[in-house]
Parts: C-alpha cells; structure tokens; sequence
C-alpha cells in the first residue's frame, strides 16, 4: 500500500502523533523528496519495536551516535516499503534471524530530531527524521552481534527497563513509553 494511503488510515494514538501525522502528509502530498538521505532537512525512517512472543521483552540495541539504548531501524534509502526497511534493518543491526511483523500496518509514528554529527568521518547536518515504526516479534533465542558501525551491543530488556535504560530522555520518556502502551493493545 501506498504510504500516503497508509497515513490518511492510521488513527493516531496521541497528540504527538496527531501532528506529526499531519506533516508528513502535508510535506509527502506537496511532492517533497523523502525517501532519500539527500533531503538535507528532513527524510523517512522506519524502526522498529521488536518483542518478544511473550511481550514482555523489548530488543534494543547501544546505538554509537546517540550514545544511548534505543529501538532498531534506519533510512529507507529509495525504498518504498518502510516495513522491509524495519525488517531488513533489525536483522542488519542485530543479526536476529528469527523476526516477523505481528501485523503490517504502522505502529507508530514519530517525526524525530537529529543533531549535527560525524558519520564515517563527514559532518551531517541537524535534520529531521519522519519515522514509521512497526511491531515485530523476535526469538530471544537468536544469537545476537552488534553492527559495530552502527552499535555497541543489542540485548533483550524487559518492557519496563525499556523505557528506563535510554539516556535520551525525550525517547524514554515521549516515544518509548508510548510503544509500551500501543503494546497492551496487542495483548
């Protein structure tokens, strides 16, 4: 499905939502660029929050940039699928090879702020991620390794340690915790 059409659908599940819903709608029907890391002010993402099949675990992963727990994801790059973005990104990141969607539809969604800061020795401006997160259920079994040019660890923490272990507070306490109860819709 398209992802204008899967946006003009989601029911948002707060405030934040509401109005982010609304820019990107308004910046993808006006014919802005998003799907390419080109747009220097802003472009898609996809993450994702990947449970267990009990939900009581949360992956995540030590990301380098931000220097903080957070979720799995990345740029969509060109691709139109956010959700093959989300699936591809989580088994690059964290080599879990036992992952799928508990549905395909969005989960949530976030237009996130990005300060300025070094990537394979280039600067990258401050810039906005318009992102899409998914749900996906994981197997704790799976052997983990980090993407160490991405990452410094991933490893499973209950749902509660989730919204405690990042050090971004804005994630922790406006995102994270919001995915923690879009999850109880879920049980």
């Amino acid at each position: 499905m398209d992802l204008i059409e899967e946006l003009k659908g989601y029911k948002p599940f707060n405030e934040q939502e509401e109005k982010d819903k609304a820019e990107m709608l308004r910046r993808l029907l006006s014919g802005e660029e998003l799907y390419y890391r080109d747009n220097d002010s802003a472009h898609l993402t996809a993450s994702a929050w990947v449970v267990s099949p009990d939900q009581k675990r949360v992956l995540l992963c030590y990301h380098n940039i931000y220097n903080s727990w957070s979720w799995l994801g990345g740029h969509a790059d060109g691709e139109r699928d956010l959700l093959k973005v989300a699936l591809k990104e989580v088994q690059e990141e964290s080599s879990l090879r036992h992952v799928r969607p508990l549905s395909d539809k969005i989960f949530s969604l976030e237009i996130l702020t990005v300060d300025g800061h070094e990537k394979k020795g280039k600067y990258v401006s401050s810039h906005l991620h318009l992102n899409v997160t998914y749900l996906l259920e994981g197997d704790p079994q799976d052997a983990l390794h980090n993407k160490a040019d991405e990452n410094k660890a991933v490893r499973w923490f209950s749902s509660e340690e989730a919204e405690s272990v990042p050090t971004e507070v804005w994630m922790r306490e406006r995102i994270y915790k919001k995915l923690n109860a879009r999850l109880k819709e879920y049980e």
